[in-house]
């Protein structure tokens, strides 16, 4: 798995690289120091995850990864955040960004992050979802009250199988792992995906899954775990 890294600051490019390379299935193939630089080496080395700080100079994070999902869909997007940084994270989510991770998280989250994001999956730290509510809640987007029956009403117009695939969208599982726990054909999974996506009106798995935690939906634990 090939990844890109791009933030301003050497010692978090450092940092991220030594967290990643605990897992030996990921390669770290460039390093970028601010947005612009970052397009450019997507670009020239097409990496399935690029990794990217939301403030960086010249070109920012959101703008970068706008660019990214504009000319190189294939290069999944995770983006690293501060709690302060929760108007980036609601911008970000209307470009395609799939990962949402807190710089001060545990190291195994990055790597479970981006390894979601290249499986096609939507990876929201669970800090990042319940910041996104508390956000939108507090800033003229509606009382958390209101947006949370606003989500549950949205959800009442799918059927009881794309609930369930929303669930585990929450959960930040791929498609992939969703068939598994579903015992479903991972075609099959991908339809129900796209159409959940439809009815819900957004435009990406990230999107979905802020819908299902403002909706209370949370994934069943596994099998063995019940």
């Amino acid at each position: 798995m090939r990844v890109l890294i791009a933030d301003d600051e050497p010692m978090i490019r450092a940092g991220v690289r030594a967290v990643l390379a605990t897992d030996p299935g990921i390669e770290v193939v460039a390093e970028a120091a601010d947005g612009h630089e970052a397009v450019e080496l997507v670009r020239a080395h097409r990496p399935h995850v690029a990794v990217l700080d939301v403030r960086m100079p010249r070109t920012n994070g959101i703008e970068a990864a706008a660019e990214i999902r504009r000319t190189l869909p294939a290069t999944g997007v995770v983006m690293l955040t501060t709690f302060g940084e929760d108007d980036y994270i609601l911008r970000a989510l209307g470009c395609g960004t799939a990962g949402f991770l807190i710089k001060s998280g545990e190291p195994e989250e990055l790597v479970a992050g981006v390894r979601a994001v290249a499986d096609g999956a939507a990876y929201l730290s669970p800090k990042v979802a319940a910041r996104v509510v508390a956000h939108l809640a507090s800033t003229g987007a509606g009382a958390l009250a209101g947006r949370r029956a606003a989500a549950r009403e949205r959800v009442a117009g799918l059927t009881p199988r794309e609930r369930e695939v929303l669930s585990h969208l929450g959960g930040g599982l791929s498609n992939g792992q969703i068939a598994r726990r579903l015992h479903l054909v991972e075609g099959t999974v991908k339809a129900h995906v796209s159409s959940v996506l439809a009815r819900l009106g957004v435009d990406n798995r990230a999107a979905a899954a802020v819908v299902a935690h403002e909706a209370g939906i949370l994934p069943p634990p596994p099998a063995e775990q019940r």
